[in-house]
C-alpha cells in the first residue's frame, strides 16, 4: 500500500453512513483517514472547502470528532465545529453557513459501542457509491496535497436552529406534551425548544447520558417507549413525542399511550401540507402502509413509493418537488417551510401544531384511519451474496403467475387480503419481511404465501412467519 494509504474495515462503509463498533472495527485512524477522504472528494468542485462538523453524545465521539477534524484540516478544509447536537443541527448549520459539506459523528439509535459518520453535502444526500468513494481514496492514498492544513474555528448555531423550529407552531390552542429524548443527543435542544411553545410540556431523558440508562435510543421501537406512554396516561397528555440517538428520527404515542408508526404519523402531518399544496407529491417508503398511500390521494395529493433509507429518499424529494416524506423507521422529511432532510424534532413541532389546529385529540384523528393487523419487521440471516438473488426470484415468479407485484425496494405483493413485502436489507446481510392484512385471517394467508414462496427458493422461513 501507498505511505499515506488506508484501509477501513470493509464492513463498516455502510449503504448511508459509516458505521462500527469502536475499538474493534472503527477508530480513530479511521476518522482521520475519512476527513482527509471526504475534503479531497469537496476539493474536486470547491479549492478550499468548508465543512461543518457535529457530535452526538457517545462516550467516543469527542476523540472521534477531534481526529475527523485533523484529517479534514489536513486534505485543506477549512472546519467549523458546532458541538453536541441532533443531527439535523449539523444540517442546518452546512445549509445556513454555506458550507461544501457536513460530517456528523453519530452512532444514530445503536447500542453504545457503536459510532460512525453521516455525511452532507451542498449537492445534498451522500450514499452509496460516494461512501465507497471514501473507501477507494483511503486505499489508494491519493488524498488531496495542501501547503497548509485549513482553518479551524467553532460556533453556536443552537439559537438559531431553536428559533426556526419554535416558529413551525402556528396554532393559538395549547397542549400537554411529553417529550423522550432517550439521553441522546437531542435533549438539550428538546428542552429549549419545550420552553419556546405554548402549554405544558413535560421532559423525559433529556441529560445526554452515551451510555443510555433509561432505555434504548429507538422510538420506533414500542418497546422503548414505555416511559413515555406510562407518563402521557399517567398526568394525561394529549400526545407524547420521543427522538433516537441523533435526533433525526422522531416516534410518538396519542393520549392513551399507544405506539403510533410512522405512516400513520405521515397521514396526519400530510393533511395540513395537501391544503395547502393541493396535488402535491407526498413519498413513502416501500415498508408503509397501503391506509397511508390511499390517505394522500383522498386528501388531494399524489403519492409515491419509493425505496427504504433516508438518503434515497432526500434525493428522491429534490427530483420530484415533493414538500413531504417519511419512512416507518421514522424519518420524516418536510421541504414545506424547511430544508427536506430528515429532522425529528422539526417533525415534532409541526406534529403538535396539525393536533392542536384540528381542535381535536391526537387519538380521534388517529381513529378516523382504517385499522389493520400487521407484522412487525422480520428479519432473518441469508447469506449476503444469496439475499438479493432471493428477491429476484421470488419477483420474477410472482410476475409470470400475474401477481400485482411492485419491485421498487425489493417485491411487494398486493392481493384481496392485504400485501406483503420483501426486501434484502441495505445495512445487514439479512432478507426482511413485513405483511399488513385487514384481519388476522387475512394476516395468516399472507404470511403463508410469504413462507411458501421462500421455501421455493431454498429459505427457511423462520418462525414468526408460521
Amino acid at each position: 500500500m501507498p505511505p499515506d494509504a488506508h484501509r477501513f474495515a470493509p464492513e463498516i462503509l455502510r449503504a448511508y453512513d459509516v458505521r462500527g463498533v469502536v475499538g474493534e472495527s472503527l477508530d480513530e485512524a479511521d476518522a482521520r483517514a475519512l476527513g482527509r477522504a471526504f475534503a479531497t472528494l469537496l476539493r474536486e468542485t470547491a479549492h478550499t472547502p468548508a465543512v461543518c462538523v457535529g457530535r452526538d453524545g457517545r462516550l467516543t465521539s469527542p476523540a472521534l470528532e477531534a481526529a475527523l477534524v485533523e484529517g479534514l484540516r489536513a486534505a485543506g478544509a477549512d472546519v467549523t465545529t458546532v458541538g453536541l447536537g441532533p443531527t439535523p443541527m449539523l444540517y442546518f448549520a452546512a445549509r445556513t453557513l454555506g458550507a461544501d459539506g457536513g460530517v456528523m459523528v453519530t452512532g444514530s439509535h445503536n447500542p453504545p459501542t457503536h459510532n460512525g459518520f453521516k455525511f452532507t453535502t451542498r449537492a445534498g444526500a451522500f450514499y452509496g457509491e460516494d461512501i465507497q468513494r471514501l473507501g477507494r481514496i483511503a486505499e489508494s492514498g491519493a488524498f488531496a496535497p495542501v501547503a497548509a492544513p485549513g482553518a479551524a474555528d467553532a460556533r453556536d448555531v443552537a439559537d438559531a436552529y431553536i428559533d426556526v423550529l419554535a416558529a413551525a407552531w402556528r396554532s393559538e390552542r395549547e397542549l400537554r406534551v411529553a417529550w423522550d429524548a432517550g439521553n441522546g443527543a437531542a435533549g438539550p435542544v428538546m428542552a429549549r425548544l419545550a420552553e419556546r411553545l405554548p402549554g405544558f410540556h413535560v421532559l423525559l431523558c433529556e441529560t445526554v447520558d452515551g451510555t443510555f440508562p433509561e432505555h434504548h435510543p429507538d422510538p420506533t421501537a414500542p418497546e422503548n417507549l414505555d416511559l413515555l406512554a406510562g407518563t402521557v396516561r399517567g398526568i394525561g397528555c394529549d400526545l407524547g413525542v420521543a427522538f433516537d440517538g441523533d435526533g433525526d428520527r422522531l416516534g410518538a404515542v396519542d393520549g392513551r399511550g399507544r405506539f403510533v408508526a410512522g405512516d400513520r404519523l405521515l397521514c396526519l402531518l400530510c393533511e395540513p401540507v395537501l391544503e395547502e399544496r393541493p396535488g402535491a407529491t407526498v413519498i413513502a417508503d416501500v415498508k408503509a402502509s397501503r391506509v397511508l398511500f390511499d390517505h394522500i390521494a383522498q386528501h388531494g395529493g399524489k403519492p409515491l413509493m419509493w425505496r427504504s433509507g433516508h438518503s434515497p429518499i432526500k434525493r428522491k424529494m429534490a427530483d420530484t418537488g415533493a414538500p413531504l416524506a417519511g419512512e416507518m423507521s421514522g424519518h420524516i422529511f418536510f421541504a414545506d417551510r424547511y430544508f427536506g432532510y430528515d429532522d425529528g424534532l422539526y417533525a415534532a413541532v409541526r406534529l403538535l401544531d396539525t393536533v392542536a389546529r384540528s381542535g381535536k385529540s391526537a387519538a380521534e384523528l388517529l381513529d378516523r384511519l382504517p385499522a389493520t393487523v400487521v407484522t412487525p419487521e422480520i428479519r432473518f440471516d441469508c447469506a449476503e451474496a444469496r439475499k438479493f438473488a432471493v428477491v429476484a426470484e421470488v419477483a420474477d415468479r410472482l410476475r409470470r403467475r400475474g401477481a400485482q407485484v411492485s419491485e421498487v425496494d425489493g417485491v411487494r405483493v398486493t392481493g384481496s387480503d392485504g400485501w406483503w413485502l420483501l426486501r434484502a436489507s441495505n445495512t445487514q446481510a439479512a432478507l426482511v419481511a413485513r405483511c399488513e392484512a385487514s384481519d388476522e385471517s387475512g394476516l395468516r394467508r399472507l404470511k403463508a404465501t410469504l413462507a411458501a414462496q421462500l421455501a421455493e427458493s431454498g429459505v427457511a422461513a423462520p418462525d414468526s412467519l408460521a
